[in-house]
């Protein structure tokens, strides 16, 4: 009897399955957790790319927002000895052109330009992307544009409320591994990105 208990006391057959039991949890959490951060990162990156392409083509295209303004107007001209004259730079002197304010809205492909600059930049943003979660932000530069000529504004498109969404189980994983995740969130928010340029204006001002 006493042998008998021995040599079970002595048996190792099967430690090695209880020892993979305990690590392999740990090393799931570990793989996916890198696999889901390596794919936020690659997101990231594709999503900084898609929008420059859609402040690119913004610049260039009708205004998504409603109510920016069309062309420069006067300013507070009063502190200035003469008015000045149609195609003056703007940034010649303070209240040459009148400063509109900041027009700011959500995407939507109710508009063509939307539609033209999704279009283009689909393929670019997580797949649970939608066009609202790009905002078009248009502001005035006193540096750019001339009295009377196109409004010129410096565009900003910016990608908001999007969640990653981690597409391992980390929260059950962790769990199992024997880490209290109980409120683990299956989405964490998308960092913040933006791309800003200058609407193109073509004319010449005083030399047109």
């Amino acid at each position: 009897m006493l042998s008998l208990l021995y040599r079970v006391m002595r048996d190792e057959r099967g430690g090695v399955l209880v020892e993979l039991a305990m690590v392999l949890p740990v090393f799931l959490l570990l793989l996916f957790g890198l696999i889901d951060f390596g794919r936020m990162g690659y997101e990231y990156v594709m999503a900084s790319k898609a929008t420059d392409v859609a402040a690119r083509l913004a610049v260039a295209r009708p205004p998504v927002c409603p109510g920016v303004a069309e062309r420069n107007e006067r300013g507070s001209t009063g502190a200035l000895p003469v008015p000045p004259r149609f195609g003056t730079a703007c940034g010649s002197a303070a209240g040459v052109c009148a400063a509109p304010a900041t027009v700011t809205c959500l995407a939507s492909l109710d508009d063509p330009t939307v539609t033209e600059i999704w279009g283009r930049i689909e393929g670019l943003m997580p797949g649970y992307a939608a066009p609202e979660n790009l905002r078009f932000s248009y502001s005035a530069d006193q540096n750019l544009g001339f009295l009377g000529g196109p409004y010129v504004p410096v565009v900003t498109v910016e990608v908001v409320d999007l969640d990653f969404r981690f597409a391992s189980p980390l929260g059950a994983l962790s769990s199992f591994a024997g880490g209290d995740w109980a409120g683990f969130s299956p989405t964490i928010p998308f960092p913040a990105m933006s791309s800003s340029l200058p609407a193109e204006d073509l004319a010449l001002g005083e030399a047109g």
